[in-house]
């Protein structure tokens, strides 16, 4: 049974701050991670996704920011858009230019 549920920015955060806050009383930083997951009703998965996101952003970990990330999906996506819009223009000029061609012949 898959079942999702949305946490809210105000609790992603508070579960990344107790992580960053209790990882020194625990022996690591996983253990940290799933001691808080229990407590506040989500898999140690996902806390431990929300924390590598969080330490990315701080400039902790190497990788792309979550600001970065969302401007390079809206870049794809545009870069996307434009190909289709590119390949439509392609082949409407081919088809005029046939019809023009096929026009003169008459």
């Amino acid at each position: 049974m898959n079942k999702t549920t949305r946490y809210t920015p105000e609790i992603r955060e508070r579960a990344v701050r107790l992580v960053f806050e209790q990882q020194k009383e625990h022996d690591s930083q996983w253990s940290a991670i799933g001691s808080i997951a229990g407590k506040i009703g989500c898999t140690a998965e996902t806390l431990r996704k929300w924390v590598r996101r969080a330490e990315i952003d701080q400039g902790i970990r190497g990788g792309l920011s979550s600001t970065e990330h969302e401007r390079l999906k809206a870049l794809e996506r545009e870069n996307r858009e434009l190909k289709r819009t590119n390949e439509i223009l392609r082949k409407a000029s081919a088809f005029f230019a046939q019809a023009e061609l096929d026009r003169g012949r008459r």
